[in-house]
């Protein structure tokens, strides 16, 4: 399912010659895009969890150490965060 939603940008994105106007006019790319961005949200939402739960356990079992690991995890919350900014902006440049 995965690779429909990967391989039908480019499919729909292709040019050819003019054709009669169709029944629907569905923005395919944008639909497409969508899907990508929804997808690249969730999995760093999830990313983001399971780095936050790990942390708060690691800060329970160790709580000296609880300055190095919130700093490492908030390095690493901006690590996941900008996966899904650059996804935004790659739909953005190839959509607009």
């Amino acid at each position: 399912m995965l690779a429909l939603f990967a391989l039908a940008c480019p499919i729909f994105a292709q040019t050819g010659a003019p054709a009669a106007a169709p029944a629907s006019s569905v923005n395919w790319i944008a639909l497409t895009a969508g899907f990508a961005m929804a997808i690249a949200s969730g999995l760093c939402a999830l990313g983001q969890g399971r780095a936050v739960g790990s942390a708060v356990e690691g800060m329970a079992r160790n709580p000296g150490a609880t300055k190095a690991i919130q700093a490492a995890m908030i390095l690493g919350l901006a690590f996941i965060e900008s996966l899904a900014l650059f996804t935004l902006v790659i739909i953005f440049v190839k959509v607009v």
